[in-house]
């Protein structure tokens, strides 16, 4: 059990009027954020081919949920666990150009969470977008204008949400502080990498890590990061400092994508280079797919950002071990 409860918690809203500032959330935000990046809304698969190379292996030990479709032939299918791959490839069939993306809302079951914890979950739902760029926008200016634009949509949809739900009120910073991953191990070299995230938040409050994948100083990555999606030099995490619970707050995983430069070392340097032989990497190694810039934006994570709630079961359905619905139920957290 890895439940936190914080002492004195009182939801600020009940069930009935989350619900409804949920729907408020996800309505403005979407808008926000469409407007902040130039961004239209697309369907999106729940499952694609196993062997398409189309789904995201995260940070390659966490197994998707399979499954066979009898009349649609032998083949196996597999939830996706999110959309990184299938956005770009779905820009070219779009016929999307640069300065022009997309986005799209992305539900996934990830069996294998280590932890469900206030902020973890095996259901995830996020908002995947994904936009076209030029090869020379492929620069860390760009990657850190992006980066402001999704934290003022972010921003606004706080103030628009306390307009309509005054109780809501949140004090998030607008001003991003941006870090790499090997300049926050040279500052706590003694800490954990999520020890560092909760350090740095908690001075800064809205921190923009950078460069995770990459191997470290100290021998390992700051986080695991597939090889096959962002370009491990120009990604990163936003992050918040989230003061109910005293810790970095994750809200999205996001990047420039892997060029076929890139994308052709990072196999090699993760040992997948068996890869290659996929259909979605050989059109990328062919320079067939545009290069591109995207991420996850949490919707639940949001939600639960700017409800000020304690767990993340207060925003979604889920399932969780008994006794953190013990521990919920009797400090009045309603799990969904």
């Amino acid at each position: 059990m890895n439940c936190v409860i914080p002492q004195g918690y009182v939801p600020r809203l009940n069930v009935y009027e989350t619900q409804r500032a949920i729907e408020f959330i996800k309505t403005s935000f979407q808008k926000n954020l469409g407007s902040a990046l130039n961004l239209k809304r697309v369907s999106a698969p729940l499952f694609v081919e196993a062997d398409s190379g189309l789904n995201d292996n995260l940070s390659g030990t966490e197994r998707p949920v399979g499954f066979d479709v009898p009349a649609a032939g032998e083949g196996e299918f597999q939830v996706v666990q999110s959309l990184a791959k299938w956005k770009r490839w779905a820009l070219k069939k779009y016929n999307f150009y640069p300065g022009k993306g997309l986005y799209t809302d992305m539900n996934a079951i990830r069996r294998d969470e280590t932890v469900l914890d206030n902020l973890h979950s095996v259901y995830v739902d996020q908002w995947d977008w994904e936009k076209v760029i030029l090869e020379e926008e492929r620069t860390t200016d760009y990657l850190k204008d992006t980066v402001r634009r999704i934290v003022s949509a972010i921003c606004m949809t706080a103030d628009e949400l306390e307009w309509e739900f005054p109780q809501t009120r949140s004090t998030l910073e607008r001003e991003v502080t941006f870090i790499t991953s090997q300049e926050l191990e040279d500052l706590y070299p003694d800490l954990t990498p999520s020890e560092r995230e909760n350090v740095i938040t908690r001075e800064h409050h809205t921190v923009f890590l950078m460069q995770i994948g990459k191997t470290l100083r100290s021998g390992k990555p700051h986080d695991g990061r597939a090889p096959d999606y962002d370009d491990w030099e120009l990604n990163g995490d936003i992050l918040f400092y989230n003061p109910l619970l005293d810790r970095a707050f994750e809200i999205s995983s996001m990047g420039i994508r892997v060029s076929p430069e890139s994308l052709g070392r990072q196999l090699a340097l993760s040992g997948c280079t068996q890869r290659r032989s996929l259909p979605y990497h050989r059109s990328l190694l062919a320079g067939e797919l545009p290069y591109s810039i995207g991420g996850g934006i949490g919707q639940s994570r949001l939600c639960m950002l700017l409800l000020g709630c304690a767990h993340i079961g207060e925003v979604q359905c889920s399932v969780w071990d008994a006794e953190t619905r013990r521990l919920c139920e009797a400090a009045g957290i309603n799990l969904l």
